[in-house]
């Protein structure tokens, strides 16, 4: 089947042109944390994974350690561990390709290949989604932090905080139910009271410390925040994709 033809593709060329444009934002965010253009475009092209970035620089920007960010973006991370074992168990990739699927799986890419019945058309997804995700992720990363250069130090424009701010906006919808809002609650309490006795970016790691044992603690459903967060194949108006990328 031609690729033009193939549903899977078309609906993946939409998630990755919509996700893609998301790089803007961290691009320029990104740069407005501190981190120079290398930098950024390292996190997009290695870590390539959306949460975990808009965690990293979040961090930073809070005046956070290099090891709190990684810490917290691995936390973020962690999902797509178990997408690797979902997407291997479908699509069965050949040997040399183990490691670039293990690069391309995330929210975008497991969702299109999950949402197909038809084993070619899960493979067809599955990579278009990831690469189509991958340049117009990294292209706009580019565009964003050059245009962040531009414009000077940041905390002239009062951008100081808009990474950390754009964590945040990308957080909430995860809290959907009371189990999660109360793991949140009870974190950030646990961050306030940290901030002044423990050193920048200690905090967050003390949070998600508690939130982890909370979590294992049986508070909230088991599955949650191991789901792929995009929807590619809407019921009703068409998605806003916001997850790894």
């Amino acid at each position: 089947m031609l690729p033009s033809r193939s549903p899977a593709v078309r609906v993946a060329l939409s998630v990755a042109i919509a996700t893609g444009l998301y790089g803007l934002s961290f691009g320029a965010l990104s740069v407005a944390a501190g981190l120079d253009l290398l930098q950024t475009m390292a996190l997009s092209l290695l870590l390539f994974s959306g949460g975990s970035q808009f965690a990293f620089v979040g961090v930073i920007a809070g005046g956070g350690s290099g090891i709190s960010a990684m810490s917290a973006a691995a936390l973020l991370g962690i999902r797509n561990g178990v997408y690797g074992m979902q997407i291997n168990v479908l699509l069965r990739p050949a040997r040399w390709r183990k490691l670039p699927a293990a690069h391309l799986t995330i929210d975008e890419s497991v969702a299109t290949a999950t949402g197909q019945t038809d084993p070619d058309e899960q493979r067809r997804g599955f990579w278009a989604a990831g690469i189509g995700v991958f340049v117009l992720w990294n292209l706009f990363t580019l565009v964003g932090a050059l245009a962040g250069n531009a414009m000077g130090d940041p905390a002239r424009w009062g951008l100081d905080g808009a990474a950390v701010a754009a964590f945040l906006g990308l957080l909430w919808p995860r809290i959907r139910t009371r189990e999660p809002a109360a793991i949140a609650v009870v974190c950030a309490a646990v961050t306030l009271v940290a901030v002044p006795l423990v050193p920048a970016g200690v905090p967050i790691l003390i949070a998600a410390v508690v939130a982890a044992a909370l979590g294992l603690a049986g508070l909230g459903p088991v599955t949650e925040g191991l789901e792929p967060d995009v929807e590619p194949y809407p019921t009703g108006p068409a998605g806003s994709p916001r997850g790894d990328a």
